[in-house]
C-alpha cells in the first residue's frame, strides 16, 4: 500500500512539473513575442521548401516628360489658294543670297511680341514666291521689288535665247475659267506660249503652278471696261473709268493677290479703260512700282497705254494684232504669217488670242516649223526686255 502511494505522488509531481514547463514555454514565447516582435509572414516557411526570396517593392515609375511645345506655325495658306511652285533660276539664286538670320533676342513680353512672318506655302510647306518678292497686306500677298533690286518681272521670267534671230511673243488669255481649255492650253501649248489667266476663281492658283511648271511664263489677267459695259460686263472687280482711283487701286489690289508667280499684268476687255489716260496712269504707276510689266493685248483699237508706260517707265509690250479675231483656221495661219513679217521687218512681233481650242491647235502647229523659217518663238518678257534696251 505504501508502494502504491509513493507511485502516485511520484506521478503527481512529475505531471505537476511537466505542467509548469509548458506553461514556461508559452510565458517565454509570449515574452519573445512581446520583445522582438512578430515575425513577417512571408519569412516563416517549411524546412521542406525552397527558401522564398522576399519581393522588394520597386520605385513608382517617373512621370513622362510634358510634350514638347509646338513650333509656332510661320506658314499658312492665305485665301486664294497658294499652292506650291518650281522656283525659277533668279528665285533661288535670290533666296541663296538672303543674308543669315540673326541670333535671337532675350524675348520681349508677349503684349508686345512681333506677329511671325506668314508666307504663302503649299500643303507640303514649299514656298511657291521668293520670300523677298512678296509683301503682307490686309487684302493678301502683293509682289513688290526687293531690297536688293529684284523684281517680280525678272524673278519669274522665262529663260530665253533669242540668238540674234528675230522674237515673236504670243500670249493666250481667258484660263483658269474652263479646266479642260485650261489644261489643254498647259499641256499642249509650247512651253514658250505665254499664259494670261483671270483672278476670279478659287483653284486659280492651282493652274498657275503647273504652268509654271511646265516652263510657261504667267500673266495676271485684270478686268477693264470695255465700251459695252455694262452688256460686256468682266465682274464686280472690273477697273472702270468713272469709279475713281482710290476704288480703281482696291480692285487691282484685289486682282495681284489672287495668285503668285506672274511677270506682269494683262488686261481683260478693257476697251474704254486703256483709251483714258487719267485712270490708266495710276494703275500704270502702281505695277511700275512693284516691278510688274504691262502687256496690252491689243483689244482696245485706241490705247494710250503705250504713251502713258513710256511716260511712267513702267515695263511694256503691246500686241500688234489679235490671232482669232476669226475663229478659222485659215485666218489664224494668216495672222501668225503677219506676225512673221512684222518680227523679220522689226526683229520682234507680238500676239494675243484667247483660249478656243481652234487658236490652240493653229498655234501649237505654227510653232512647229518656226525655227526653221528663222524665227524664235519668246516668252513676253523677252519683248519687253529688248524694247527697255
Amino acid at each position: 500500500m505504501a508502494a502504491k502511494s509513493m507511485t502516485d505522488s511520484g506521478g503527481a509531481r512529475a505531471l505537476g512539473l511537466a505542467w509548469v514547463l509548458v506553461l514556461a514555454v508559452f510565458a517565454g514565447t509570449a515574452a519573445a513575442v512581446q520583445f522582438f516582435g512578430q515575425p513577417p509572414a512571408e519569412e516563416v516557411v517549411t524546412g521542406s521548401l525552397p527558401a522564398l526570396k522576399i519581393a522588394k517593392k520597386e520605385p513608382p515609375p517617373p512621370a513622362p516628360p510634358p510634350p514638347a511645345a509646338k513650333a509656332p506655325v510661320l506658314f499658312e495658306t492665305p485665301p486664294g489658294g497658294i499652292v506650291p511652285a518650281i522656283l525659277s533660276p533668279a528665285e533661288q539664286a535670290a533666296v541663296a543670297a538672303l543674308p543669315p538670320s540673326p541670333p535671337p533676342a532675350t524675348p520681349a513680353p508677349a503684349s508686345v511680341q512681333p506677329a511671325p512672318v506668314i508666307l504663302p506655302t503649299s500643303k507640303a510647306g514649299l514656298m511657291v514666291a521668293n520670300p523677298t518678292l512678296l509683301e503682307k497686306t490686309p487684302q493678301g500677298w502683293l509682289p513688290r521689288i526687293s531690297t536688293a533690286g529684284l523684281t517680280p518681272m525678272q524673278a519669274y521670267a522665262r529663260p530665253s535665247a533669242a540668238a540674234g534671230r528675230p522674237r515673236i511673243a504670243i500670249v493666250i488669255g481667258g484660263l483658269g475659267v474652263s479646266a479642260s481649255q485650261t489644261q489643254a492650253a498647259i499641256n499642249g501649248l509650247p512651253p514658250a506660249v505665254t499664259l494670261a489667266f483671270v483672278p476670279h476663281f478659287a483653284d486659280v492658283q492651282n493652274w498657275v503652278t503647273l504652268a509654271r511648271q511646265k516652263g510657261h511664263e504667267v500673266l495676271l489677267q485684270v478686268p477693264m471696261e470695255p465700251y459695252d459695259f455694262p452688256d460686256s460686263d468682266p465682274g464686280e472687280y472690273t477697273l472702270r473709268t468713272a469709279s475713281g482711283e482710290e476704288a480703281n487701286t482696291k480692285r487691282l489690289t484685289w486682282a495681284l493677290t489672287r495668285f503668285t508667280g506672274y511677270v506682269g499684268v494683262t488686261n481683260w476687255l478693257g476697251g474704254r479703260f486703256l483709251s483714258e489716260p487719267g485712270p490708266l496712269e495710276p494703275m500704270m504707276t502702281l505695277l511700275m512700282r512693284r516691278g510688274l510689266l504691262f502687256f496690252d493685248n491689243g483689244a482696245a483699237s485706241r490705247s494710250v497705254a503705250p504713251q502713258v508706260a513710256e511716260r511712267l517707265g513702267t515695263p511694256f509690250a503691246q500686241a500688234t494684232l489679235t490671232i482669232d479675231s476669226i475663229q478659222a483656221p485659215m485666218e489664224i495661219d494668216h495672222r501668225l504669217n503677219d506676225l512673221e513679217n512684222e518680227a523679220r521687218a522689226k526683229g520682234k512681233a507680238a500676239g494675243s488670242g484667247w483660249r478656243y481650242p481652234v487658236t490652240m491647235e493653229r498655234v501649237t502647229l505654227w510653232a512647229r516649223g518656226l525655227e526653221g523659217r528663222g524665227f524664235v518663238l519668246v516668252p513676253i518678257s523677252a519683248i519687253v526686255a529688248a524694247a527697255k534696251k
